[in-house]
């Protein structure tokens, strides 16, 4: 099969993503060109991202970084062999954005149009990357979803578990705005626990020791703002409290994530038979560039006999590189889509393969 070359474009959240990238399934992917407009500035007084604000940023960056990654590589439109976009999930407002914008261009240039599903994108990545063959155990999480699920192949996700309340980055940036910090809140808790006490508060570890894979975080993060609201009672919130929460909450997520984990390594050995051979693990999604997170991993990983793959940072955060080579993995398998493709705010991974 000859190399595929791909436009991938990408506006689920608050990046505005474009990438062309070449390469034939299972990867390494080779990443052309790729370019990124992220809003965190716009959106850092109001502690979170808002829907209005990112759809209209999509609309005024999404044309320029489209022709900075064709000049980039020295290509035109007539030179690839597909677009790919993010259809969902994700703000529907930024959605639409990215769709109709890959329509036009499919529909000007006559090339197939691929409309993505933004969570296979993150799960396909440690290809893109690495080459990781089918079937691998996927853990995915990111500041709206936290889910482990088998990867069987292209368009066939067994789900394990997920979260029942808060994506494990939002309770990041919910206990973040807590402590008083800014937005994004994933690395500023990062960097604040390095300094502190994760011992000094008694968190709990929602859902540890429990049957199933299933995650839960709320309780955490209402667990950190009661021990606020106690401190802030006899004085302000110092800079050591902060560190101290800030190192416990993150103990505790690590806790949480090795404990559901290793119940979905056990599943997945038991089911894809591969007890006693290494068996694949990725981590996808922007909370799996935390370094605390990969080092548990890591660890997780080499006493359980799995062989573990996590993308670079730069491909854990939404990024176009991950939607062309998503694309380039359904075009390989002739799957692509008719230009009246809809945008989806919901659009659960699993429910591909009764799709597809």
């Amino acid at each position: 099969m000859r190399a595929l070359t791909v436009l991938g474009i990408e506006t689920s959240c608050d990046e505005t993503a474009a990438a062309l990238v070449r390469g034939v399934p299972p990867g390494p992917g080779e990443i052309m060109s790729h370019k990124l407009r992220d809003q965190a500035q716009a959106h850092a007084p109001f502690g979170g991202v808002v829907p209005e604000i990112a759809a209209r940023a999509h609309v005024e960056l999404i044309d320029q970084v489209i022709s900075a990654v064709l000049d980039e590589a020295e290509l035109g439109l007539d030179q690839i062999d597909a677009v790919a976009v993010t259809a969902g999930p994700g703000l529907i407002g930024g959605v639409m954005v990215g769709l109709v914008t890959a329509k036009a261009l499919a529909l000007a240039t006559r090339k197939p149009l691929i409309a993505l599903n933004h969570l296979e994108a993150h799960a396909l990545s440690a290809r893109l990357w690495a080459g990781t063959p089918f079937p691998f155990l996927l853990l995915l999480i990111s500041g709206g979803h936290c889910q482990l699920m088998a990867a069987e192949g292209v368009g066939r996700y067994r789900l394990y578990g997920a979260t029942i309340d808060d994506a494990v980055g939002e309770a990041y940036d919910k206990t973040a705005r807590l402590l008083g910090l800014r937005y994004p809140g994933g690395p500023e808790i990062e960097a604040l626990a390095l300094r502190g006490d994760a011992k000094r508060f008694a968190l709990p570890r929602p859902l540890k020791g429990r049957a199933g894979a299933d995650f839960s975080f709320s309780g955490l993060k209402t667990a950190v703002r009661y021990i606020v609201r106690e401190i802030e009672r006899t004085g302000a919130l110092g800079e050591t409290d902060k560190c101290d929460l800030a190192a416990g909450f993150q103990a505790a997520v690590l806790d949480v994530l090795a404990d559901r984990v290793n119940v979905a390594m056990q599943r997945f050995r038991s089911e894809f038979g591969q007890e006693g051979a290494v068996a694949n693990f990725v981590a996808a999604g922007g909370v799996a560039s935390n370094g605390a997170i990969r080092t548990t991993l890591e660890g997780l990983c080499a006493a359980r006999g799995f062989s573990l793959t996590l993308p670079p940072p730069f491909l854990c955060t939404d990024n176009g590189a991950m939607i062309a080579w998503a694309g380039i993995e359904r075009l390989a398998e002739g799957l692509t889509e008719p230009l009246d493709a809809p945008p989806r705010a919901r659009w659960p991974l699993e429910s591909l393969g009764k799709s597809a």
